[in-house]
Parts: structure tokens; sequence; C-alpha cells
């Protein structure tokens, strides 16, 4: 094999992270300082101790931690020869991918008079835009190298943060949770970056995709860890209050409903009537996903229960009919499913958001409209943020409102799916170390990993170990 072809990564890994470190070293040490919530020259002598933000949002942010490290790498190492790949990549695509956006966000958001001003909010911030680079990295997880995974976060960052732009700060359009900035853009990003990465020597699958005992209970581990913590995920964004309540509120009844769903879905769909361990691990999640474009709306507790219950049945049937559909017609290869888990509930969180707008009069949010719809809250012409009461001089009205969500919708699919596709072209230079089909899914390519001990098989234990029986009668 040629030498530029070589899977080694041995001066390709450490280079490109000793690089990277180098040159956020020197962005850190030129344009980056701290915040006003951090800065002990900008504290007067009264200052109210529980007033600083890290009080406020500490507690979410440790959730998000668990979520993004821990919830997340268990739910991807459900491939029996991959789970030690899975759960390390995880762990080192979040990393970079945080740092990388702290620069990127910082410079867009934070920049004042030349300075970064750094906080524990931009840390919470930039975790959630890594966030987009682990979903989109299962679309081709077992596939690709570090170094290509590593250079997709390159790549994905700096248009999540323009693609949020045009969608939160352009359109206006309400998406707390990150149903349509972070689920929908991660998933055709990467979906995209797989259609160009397509492999027709694995387009009957590879024997070490296939999941084992303790890959599937490690993955289903994983899901009841995101499961835990997603209502923080989806509130933390959120006003402080009753809409940070509802959010909390709306989310656990979605993800419940999506769990019951689940269970009895993927019993229903099995002629035996047995359990379908990657229904459980992915369809339980998807009403978190869906519920985030809508958590701090007065959607009632029965819309949230509805919106768990057709997105976890959504998810369910996408990957038994149109995961097989992609792959054979559409030459799209998702190893993790994520067009099933974040892609079809988000498209559904992002049509129930604008079905509430329209449906829920204004009245229900009495004097807080302005605080979950802040264009419908600004009286024209003005750009200050006060408390108007329901119908009385508003900016935008729901209609109006509705056609901004649309096409925030649309922009996030649109950029991202042509985003991801250019991205993947990118991936396929020869030097980046992509590993041939016959070695992907392996976690022995890029690890030393401990081989299994040889165990006796239960017919070995029975014939050598012959026990007494006791008569219970």
């Amino acid at each position: 094999m040629s030498k530029v072809f070589s899977t080694s990564l041995r001066c390709r890994l450490p280079v490109l992270l000793f690089l990277f470190q180098g040159a956020l070293l020197m962005i850190f040490a030129l344009f980056v300082t701290y915040d006003e919530h951090t800065d002990a020259t900008n504290q007067l002598a009264r200052t109210d101790l529980a007033a600083n933000q890290l009080y406020a949002i500490f507690s979410f942010f440790q959730d998000v931690q668990l979520m993004l490290l821990v919830g997340l790498g268990l739910l991807l190492a459900f491939m029996k020869g991959y789970g030690v790949s899975a759960v390390a990549y995880n762990f080192l695509l979040a990393n970079f991918s945080t740092q990388w956006a702290l620069v990127i966000q910082g410079f867009v958001h934070h920049c004042h008079h030349g300075k970064v001003h750094l906080g524990l909010y931009n840390i919470l911030t930039a975790e959630f835009a890594a966030v987009t680079v682990l979903i989109s990295a299962g679309a081709i997880l077992g596939r690709t190298s570090s170094i290509q995974l590593l250079l997709m976060s390159l790549c994905e960052i700096p248009l999540y943060v323009a693609c949020e732009w045009l969608v939160v700060s352009y359109f206006q359009a309400v998406d707390v949770g990150g149903t349509i900035t972070l689920h929908v853009f991660a998933c055709y990003f990467g979906l995209g970056t797989s259609i160009a990465l397509y492999r027709p020597g694995l387009q009957l699958g590879h024997p070490k995709e296939t999941p084992s005992y303790i890959s599937d209970l490690l993955s289903l581990v994983g899901t009841m860890f995101l499961w835990v913590f997603w209502p923080s995920f989806v509130a933390v964004l959120a006003q402080p209050g009753d809409a940070q309540h509802r959010a909390v509120l709306h989310t656990w009844i979605t993800l419940s409903a999506s769990a019951l769903t689940s269970f009895a879905t993927s019993s229903l769909l099995e002629k035996s009537g047995k359990l379908n361990m990657c229904h459980l691990q992915n369809a339980t999640l998807a009403g978190g996903v869906a519920i985030g474009a809508v958590a701090d709306m007065v959607i009632s507790p029965s819309g949230a229960l509805a919106l768990g219950i057709i997105s976890s049945l959504a998810c369910i049937l996408g990957f038994k009919y149109m995961t097989p559909f992609l792959a054979t017609h559409v030459r799209l290869q998702d190893q993790c499913g994520i067009h099933n888990l974040h892609g079809l509930p988000g498209i559904i969180g992002a049509v129930g958001g604008i079905v509430a707008i329209l449906l829920v009069p204004d009245e229900a949010y009495g004097l807080n409209l302005f605080q979950v719809f802040p264009p419908r809250g600004l009286p024209p012409g003005n750009a200050t943020m006060e408390a108007t009461s329901a119908g009385e001089n508003l900016g935008r009205s729901a209609t109006q409102q509705a056609l901004y969500q649309a096409a925030g919708l649309g922009v996030s699919i649109l950029v991202s799916l042509v985003g991801g596709y250019f991205t993947g072209w990118v991936l396929k230079l020869p030097f980046l170390a992509q590993p041939p089909d016959r070695l992907c899914f392996s976690d022995a390519l890029y690890f030393k990993v401990q081989e299994p001990t040889a165990t006796l098989s239960v017919d070995q234990a029975s014939g050598d170990l012959q026990l007494p029986l006791k008569d219970n009668a």
C-alpha cells in the first residue's frame, strides 16, 4: 500500500492537534478576556454574589456535560467492534469542537472593542455547537479516521454559527431547544457528508457493524443518561421563570410519551412481539428532539404528549422503512440512524411550532408574549424589548412569525445538506488516513485494545462442572 494511503496517525494526528492548540493559545492570549461575571475588577463592593451567572446555569451546564460525554458517547457504542472508538472519538470531538466554537462564536457574538469576553455561558453555547458535530459524525462513524472527523468539525462549526445567525438573528425564528438550528442542521450536514463518502463496498453492510449483547446494553445505558438530562439541555437557554418551567415540563412529558410509544410500537412491528434494541435506543429520545422548537410555548401538556407519540412513531417507522429505502435508492449510508432520531423528529417539532404559533391565542401568554416571541413583542420601530400586553402594538403577527419559522427550517436543511456534501468531498483526500473497507468498524485499527479473554461456553461449563441439583419438592 502506498504511504500516502497509510492509516497510521503517528504524525498526522499529533501535528493537527498541536497546531490547533498552539493557534488557540495565541488567539486566547491576544483576544480573549473575562466577561462581566468572571472579571474581578468589574465587581462592586456590595455585589450580590447570588446574581452571578454561575449560579443560574452551572447545574444545567453539568447536565449538558454528562449528556455529551457519557450519554452520547455510550449511545454510539452499539457496534460490537467499535465501542472504544465511538466513546473516545466522541470525547475528542467534544473538546475539539467546543474550543473551535468558542473562537468562532466569540468573534461573532461576544467581541467588544477587539476582545472576546469569555464566561460560562460562552462555553455552554459552544457545547451546543459541538453537539452538531457529534450528531453529524454518527452518519459516518466507523468508516472514517479521527483526522477526517476533526476536519469535519473545522468545516461544520463555522457553517453552524452562520446558519444559526440566519435562523435566530436574521429570521428571528424561535427555537429555544435547538430543534431547527441544532438537530435538523446536524442531521442533514451529516447526511450530506455521508452521501459524498458513499462506499459501494459497504452497501451490503460489514460483519463488525452489527451490535453484540454488551454493546447493546452500553448503548441503552447511554440512552437513559440522555433521557434523564435532556430537560436541562432544552430549558437552559429559555427565559427564567414560567417559560423555563414550561420547557422542563414539556420535555419530560414528550420523553415519557416517546418511551412508552417506543416499547409499544417496537413490539407491534415484530412478528414475535420481541422488542428491537435499536428502537429503544433511539425512538425513546425522539420527543426530546422534537420539543426543542416549542418547549417554552403554551402548547398545553396534551400537545407535548402528542408530540412525543408522533415523533417516536416517525423514528421507528424511519428505521424500519426509510433507512433501507435511502440505502438502496439514494446510496445513503447512515451508520447511527441520525435521520430517524434527529431529522424526522426535528422536522415534526418545527412543524409543530408553526402550528402552535398559528393556533394558540396571544392571550395565553399574558404579559410575557415578548419573552417567548421577542419579534412579536417589539413595537414597530422600537428596538427595546418592553413588556406589552397581548395584542397591544405588537411587531410581527402570528402568521408572519409562522412564515419566518418555516423559512428558518428550510434554510437549515438547505445550508447543512449542501455544506455537508462539499465537506464530504474534502474528507475524501487520500492523506487523511481513511480506513479501507475491510478494516472499517474496528477498534484495533487506531487503538491499542485488550484482546478479550477466552471464556468457557455454557455447554463446556456444564460439562466440566457437574453440580448436584437440589429437589425443592
